[in-house]
């Protein structure tokens, strides 16, 4: 039997998903990858601004304690997201053309969650210029989405 080589989007997002155990937050754990010309320029995960508090720290969840649904009033948690973390450390020159993975292990059933980047992350990656977002939605699927597809879902969420 031939060994078979995985993939490079499957090599980048099993990295992607051993970069989120060092995330903090109680709920889900994100880690991504931002790839360009075939060369990791940056990773993050989600956690707590530098020199502040983690929610594993502190031993309690904001957004939880305040009933806050998932998918709104970002603002209010403690932590900055992966894929900024990711953004953030590469700077733009590094970004353009880029791609970036992402990998979320939901904490609570250690099960990979398929989490799509939000609207702020969103916005984030359009103007760092990554043309593609690759999202991992099991261990044998993932999904991609353009550049173009990014700035769709954008322009949909605030037509009248």
């Amino acid at each position: 039997m031939k060994d078979e080589r995985i993939s490079k989007d499957f090599y980048y997002l099993n990295i992607a998903k051993d970069v989120s155990a060092r995330a903090t937050c109680l709920r889900r754990r994100f880690g991504a990858v931002i790839v360009n010309n075939d060369s990791i320029v940056s990773t993050g995960y989600n956690g707590a601004p530098r020199g502040c508090m983690d929610s594993i720290t502190a031993g309690w969840c904001f957004r939880e304690e305040k009933q806050i649904p998932p998918g709104e009033r970002y603002e209010m948690c403690r932590s900055v997201h992966a894929e900024q973390n990711a953004i953030i450390h590469a700077g733009r020159e590094r970004t353009l053309g880029a791609t970036l993975y992402l990998s979320c292990i939901d904490v609570k059933t250690g099960n990979l969650s398929g989490a799509e980047p939000c609207l702020l992350c969103t916005k984030m990656i359009i103007n760092a210029g990554i043309k593609r977002v690759v999202v991992r939605k099991s261990e044998e699927s993932f999904i991609e989405l353009s550049l173009d597809d990014m700035i769709k879902r954008f322009e949909d969420t605030f037509r009248k």
